[in-house]
């Protein structure tokens, strides 16, 4: 059966490291054509039954790079992350070969600057973002958190017993704590867009956005 895809494109993925692999599975799941190199043979046997194309070879020798023609591949991806020299030699090959879009992995704020200044479009640092993330988790009000550049955030969480049994427009939780609520979900129904007469029930899941530190409040509620 052909797979549908939502997004058709095709894609280069250095590295099937922990990073790497995720993010060469999820973009296949979505439909780009997802084509790797891993320089572990084993590894890249394992993968080569679950993305469309898998080379073994070592992308930091520009003249090995030039087999999976990187030049033809607007977005690319850089997940290496056990070696920095290996990174950043791979990240330059990719830039003089005039890859539109780069990304790739740091593990330091060292790495990340060299990266940016050899020309990477996109440094990421997932153990560190994972690690913000569960720092604001571990409350267990909040099961989901994104928060932007700017300090604002959009979370999922559970409701303040103070909300239990009122509407929106009772609680006043704009005016009270500075956020609003965009949405609800209980168990086995739909989403619902919140409205000032949307009643919380103590089986809600709420969709909040506003100020990290003021949601960060509301969740501290008991």
């Amino acid at each position: 059966m052909t797979k549908h895809r939502l997004f058709d494109e095709d894609v280069l993925v250095i590295g099937l490291g922990r990073f790497g692999a995720a993010a060469a599975l999820e973009m296949d799941r979505l439909g780009y054509r997802v084509h790797a190199v891993e320089t572990n043979n084993e590894v890249a046997e394992r993968f080569s039954r679950r993305l469309l194309r898998v080379l073994s070879f070592d992308s930091t020798n520009p003249d090995e790079l030039r087999k999976v023609k990187p030049q033809d591949f607007r977005v690319a991806v850089v997940g290496i992350g056990s070696s920095v020299e290996g990174s950043l030699l791979t990240a330059g090959n990719l830039v003089d070969a005039g890859v539109a879009s780069i990304w790739a992995k740091a593990v330091s704020a060292e790495h990340a600057r060299l990266l940016e200044r050899i020309g990477v479009h996109h440094v990421v640092f997932p153990e560190a973002e994972a690690g913000g993330r569960v720092a604001h988790l571990v409350n267990d009000k909040m099961e989901g958190y994104i928060e932007f550049e700017d300090g604002y955030a959009i979370v999922k969480m559970r409701p303040p017993q103070e909300m239990i049994g009122f509407s929106l427009l009772e609680t006043d939780i704009r005016k009270r704590y500075g956020v609003t609520v965009v949405g609800l979900k209980a168990p086995g129904e739909d989403f619902t867009h919140a409205l000032p007469e949307t009643k919380v029930g103590p089986h809600h899941i709420m969709i909040v956005s506003g100020p990290s530190k003021l949601i960060e409040q509301l969740a501290s509620r008991p």
